[in-house]
């Protein structure tokens, strides 16, 4: 017998029940480093905002990130002028291995209408719009999720940065750091990497850097920012950097072709094939890491139209939120007033 899906949509996601006279709903997006909520005036198109720290239980444990989402989302609800009881819906899309803790102890102090996802779900709904194919994330940790044309959901990696994350900004940092002291201790080639290294986390040698991943120690958000440092030195042509983004893209790739497997998308393949979003600050590394990617999943499935996706994350949330109270939004419409209203504020 073939195991369940790692992941399970909610039941508000899969059947939405129409809200009679629905005018706000929010989206948080919360990660290892930051978390932000969105209430949006489905009439008006006004959106009101709160930022706040991390809110992934596995970086800061459940009590905490609880705390986190629910103040964020409390600042936010109150910039917009109204009470909780006047959200249609709310999704909170939290990264973690496992967002269950965290929803039980949403809804003990909020309503049913408060729903909580995996972040994974929310990339999906900006890759789709809710609609069969992929999403893929490659952030400070990475995961994928798919829908098939029946509903079936399937969900490769997200097993966080000491048992996955491969191909995401931690995995990438981490690999960085790994290459240095390869090089250090002669077991590895020269490369740019370990002046890099050196030069980003302020130490005196590769070694102290070593010390410092123990003895500190490094945050995994601090390992995987990074990511930029190792996009530029690959673009500069170093063979090892280089190497390091291509067998990140293989690895992402393969959970890709997986998730589309399982969850039935290659059915599509005669109705101008599926959507495959890739979105997360690891792909703003562009061509070194995008087109191994892309070619390896298209070698495998020709069907899939894979591309960036460029919406804010909480954008997906927001997605959600309107489907589950049967509003839905044009995601590119919805793309372009977010982007306006998160520039506007900052």
């Amino acid at each position: 017998m073939p195991p369940d899906s790692l992941v399970k949509l909610p039941a508000a996601l899969v059947q939405p029940v129409p809200v009679a006279d629905a005018r706000y709903v929010m989206g948080i997006d919360g990660g290892a480093t930051k978390t932000l909520a969105a209430v949006l005036d489905l009439h008006t198109r006004a959106f009101y905002f709160a930022h706040g720290g991390p809110s992934n239980e596995d970086a800061v444990g459940v009590d905490a990130a609880v705390r986190e989402l629910l103040d964020v989302a409390d600042e936010a609800i109150e910039r917009a002028g109204i009470g909780e009881q006047a959200l249609a819906h709310a999704v909170l899309a939290v990264a973690g291995t496992d967002t269950s803790s965290i929803s039980r102890h949403v809804l003990a102090r909020r309503r049913e209408a408060w729903i909580v996802v995996n972040d994974v779900v929310a990339a999906w709904a900006t890759a789709t719009g809710a609609m069969p194919g992929v999403g893929a994330i490659s952030g400070t940790g990475s995961n994928v999720l798919g829908v098939g044309p029946s509903g079936q959901a399937w969900r490769t990696g997200g097993w966080g940065h000491l048992l996955g994350d491969e191909g995401s900004g931690y995995w990438l940092g981490i690999e960085s750091i790994k290459a240095a002291l390869h090089e250090r201790d002669g077991s590895g080639p020269a490369t740019a990497l370990s002046a890099a290294v050196i030069d980003f986390f302020e130490v005196p040698s590769v070694e102290a850097l070593a010390s410092l991943v123990y003895s500190k120690p490094l945050t995994k958000g601090e390992i995987a920012a990074f990511g930029s440092r190792a996009e530029t030195v690959a673009d500069e042509g170093d063979e090892v950097a280089r190497e390091l983004y291509a067998r990140g893209a293989a690895q992402l790739a393969r959970q890709i072709v997986v998730v589309i497997d399982r969850a039935g998308l290659g059915e599509l393949a005669a109705q101008g094939g599926f959507p495959v979003g890739l979105s997360g600050s690891a792909f703003k590394a562009g061509r070194v890491f995008v087109e191994p990617l892309t070619a390896a999943v298209l070698a495998a499935a020709p069907a899939a139209r894979v591309s960036l996706v460029d919406m804010a994350p909480v954008g997906g949330s927001l997605l959600l939120a309107a489907h589950a109270c049967g509003c839905e939004l044009e995601r590119a419409e919805l793309s372009r007033q977010l982007d306006a209203a998160l520039a506007r504020q900052s």
